[in-house]
């Protein structure tokens, strides 16, 4: 049988290859779908969507927490040919009305609360109540609101079998499998369009280069609206016939409970998750046998992370990539067997016929151990922004290049090394500091659980670092007096002069996206009421 290109083939291949594996199991525990339940199920929801007016080609989204019938309802949007828009659980409704709006949305799927927030209430407050047209009068497009909680009654009018397998069985290759909108760290978010067949074949990809097997059961705890959830979570997992366990919030009691009652083989998520298993209190009572692989990606996992990920969690492999939404999620990635160093300090080497190079600002390649700005060409490059034709021709250029904005060096074997974002570099008095650098140098402290490094305003040398650390239990306590000349001491023992912070703040924890990532935007806007705060101490 040829390799399927389409996510609803990949499905129909996983049902038929292994009908009674279990496909995914809900986070109680009491609901769970063999592969050959799953196929029925996503037929059934494709054949509603079809009843529903949903055509190829349509945009349906989906706003919700990872779930079963997350994954339903996914896979049976791309099954219908229908383009999924996943949306971000933490957002308000004015960033999820945007992204309905500008996506031109003609379902939408959510859940009645989330965390306290009442979704459609915050859309219709924000955007004007129903009408006799319309579910929500600010959003035109907008045909229909199906709650995820009322999704059974929502498939009990089907179309017949025969005529949802054509619509199955017409799905190309070519279709826009999903439309994920970027964060919009740099203006409003853009929607990234990437196709059936180059998400299939990415994670195909990641799937081999991580080693993930029918045999391992995967808890997804990174949000599905995220790449590292839905494409390296669902899509991989269909590829390989493992077992999912979608976890809807992440805590980490609760996350190590999971992991000793499901017997969990795989859990990625981003180095934070790690972190905050590592410091939990319960950890070392917690029997945890069947860790096998951790996947992660950052621009800092210090490599005492990686040895106490293998040592106390008991992971056999640990393995780091790096990708943006813009290239399905996945450029690079280390490999079984990679030293902790290569891990710890790279994001391992492009995927097979993906081709990353350093490039300067004429885009001159850079030769190896030189940095430059790290550009993508190849199959998992994005069709483009969603009806942004200028905001795609200045991502991708004429050569096929996706610039990424990221600083980074690759080494003689190919190993990609991120220093930092183009838009994060901070220039101390004409020197150039890229913070993921100086991170990474202040997390082998012994004290330092986590670290983000941004720079301020300075009247002397323009901008300076400033260090929000979370310490860990014993250390940086009392007047900052009493540790903070210690703690340059160590800077100064590691770093040139100029990339030392000038700024230290301690903090219970960094500000983080429900993907993990440290909100740094953040930590800007709290910086100058902490400088001054340091100034008046030191009065």
């Amino acid at each position: 049988m040829d390799a399927p290109q389409t996510i609803p083939r990949l499905l129909m291949r996983a049902a038929e290859s292994w009908p009674e594996q279990t496909a995914v199991v809900s986070e109680d525990g009491a609901r769970t779908l063999s592969y050959r339940e799953l196929w029925r199920a996503v037929q059934r929801t494709a054949a509603a969507l079809m009843a529903a007016g949903i055509q190829p080609h349509d945009r349906v989204a989906l706003w919700a927490p990872n779930s079963v019938d997350w994954i339903v309802f996914a896979l049976g949007t791309t099954s219908c040919g229908a383009t999924l828009v996943p949306i971000n659980t933490r957002f308000k409704a004015g960033e999820a009305g945007y992204v309905l709006e500008k996506s031109r949305t003609k379902l939408l799927c959510t859940v009645s609360e989330f965390l306290g927030t009442r979704y459609v209430e915050q859309l219709r407050a924000e955007y004007g109540g129903a009408t006799s047209t319309r579910p929500i009068a600010g959003l035109p497009d907008l045909e229909r609101v199906v709650l995820l909680e009322d999704l059974e009654a929502f498939v009990a009018d089907k179309q017949p079998a025969a005529a949802v397998q054509a619509r199955i069985d017409s799905v190309s290759e070519a279709y826009t499998s999903d439309i994920m909108f970027t964060s919009g760290t740099t203006g409003r978010p853009k929607g990234v369009c990437t196709t059936h067949q180059q998400n299939v074949r990415a994670y195909r990809a990641w799937a081999d280069a991580v080693g993930l097997t029918k045999q391992d059961r995967y808890l997804i705890v990174s949000p599905f609206f995220h790449a590292f959830g839905y494409k390296a979570g669902i899509l991989a997992c269909l590829i390989t016939g493992a077992t999912m366990l979608p976890h809807g919030v992440f805590d980490a009691g609760h996350v190590l409970e999971r992991l000793k009652r499901e017997q969990i083989s795989v859990l990625p998520g981003p180095p934070t998750l790690y972190q905050s298993l590592l410091s939990h209190p319960e950890l070392h009572t917690a029997a945890l046998p069947k860790l096998r692989l951790a996947v992660t990606g950052a621009a800092v996992v210090p490599v005492e992370l990686i040895e106490r990920m293998q040592h106390e969690l008991g992971f056999e492999t640990v393995i780091t990539g790096y990708g943006l939404t813009e290239s399905c999620g996945i450029a690079t990635m280390c490999r079984a067997g990679d030293s902790p160093q290569i891990i710890a300090s790279t994001s391992g080497r492009a995927i097979e016929g993906v081709e990353v190079c350093v490039v300067d600002a004429s885009g001159k390649r850079m030769p190896a151990g030189e940095p430059g700005e790290v550009v993508i060409r190849g199959y998992n490059v994005m069709q483009g922004y969603f009806e942004a034709p200028d905001a795609t021709r200045e991502a991708v250029d004429a050569e096929g290049f996706l610039h990424t904005g990221d600083i980074g060096t690759l080494d003689a074997a190919g190993n990609l090394r991120i220093t930092d974002r183009l838009k994060d570099m901070y220039i101390t008095g004409g020197f150039n500091c890229y913070p993921a650098e100086i991170e990474r140098s202040l997390s082998a402290h012994p004290g330092i659980a986590q670290i983000a490094v941004i720079g301020v305003p300075d009247e002397r040398l323009g901008e300076v670092g400033m260090a929000f650390i979370v310490a860990r239990q014993g250390h940086f306590s009392g007047a900052p007096d009493m540790w903070q000349p210690a703690l340059h001491a160590f800077c100064r023992e590691r770093l040139a002069n100029f990339k030392v912070p000038r700024h230290f703040a301690i903090v219970a924890a960094l500000p983080q996206s429900a993907a993990g990532k440290v909100l740094k935007t953040q930590l800007r806007a709290g910086a100058p009421h902490v400088v001054q705060q340091a100034h008046a101490a030191h009065k």
